[in-house]
């Protein structure tokens, strides 16, 4: 799965995802791809669900794109502990997703198995989402 490999600090703080994405939000690399609609986190193994998901529907044929890499640490203290004494462990790693954002990117596959594979990824993530293509590009 997905994470890096180092890191300034261990552990951050919570945020808020706040507005739009500007950056990241036209597709780059592929013919069709799978836009957020709403602002989240999505976790390391949701993206390596959808991924895996893709790639088994799609078997030989097409590529892939990744756009977002899980790079914020996730804490979680263990149960029943009292509050205090500190932050809890890292749990795991998210990628912070803004509305309009691209997630994924498919290429060399006919559009409807194209479209069926992102639709596998779809329900794999944790934000709402759409397909988008080159043509059909409007404001989120």
């Amino acid at each position: 799965m997905l994470q890096p490999a180092r890191l300034k600090f261990r552990k951050l703080q919570k945020g808020r995802i706040r507005g739009r994405a500007t950056r990241g939000c036209h597709l780059a690399f592929g013919d069709i791809g799978l836009q957020a609609l709403e602002s989240g986190l999505v976790n390391t193994r949701q993206l390596e669900a959808g991924r895996l998901a893709m790639a088994r529907f799609m078997k030989k044929g097409g590529k892939i794109f990744i756009r977002v890499f899980p790079d914020k640490p996730i804490t979680k203290k263990p149960a029943e502990t009292r509050m205090g004494k500190g932050k809890g462990q890292v749990e795991g790693w998210g990628a912070v997703v803004k509305r309009g954002r691209v997630l994924f990117e498919v290429e060399g596959l006919d559009q409807t198995s194209a479209h069926e594979a992102l639709k596998l990824a779809a329900d794999k993530m944790s934000v709402l989402t759409r397909i988008v293509t080159r043509e059909r590009f409007s404001e989120v």
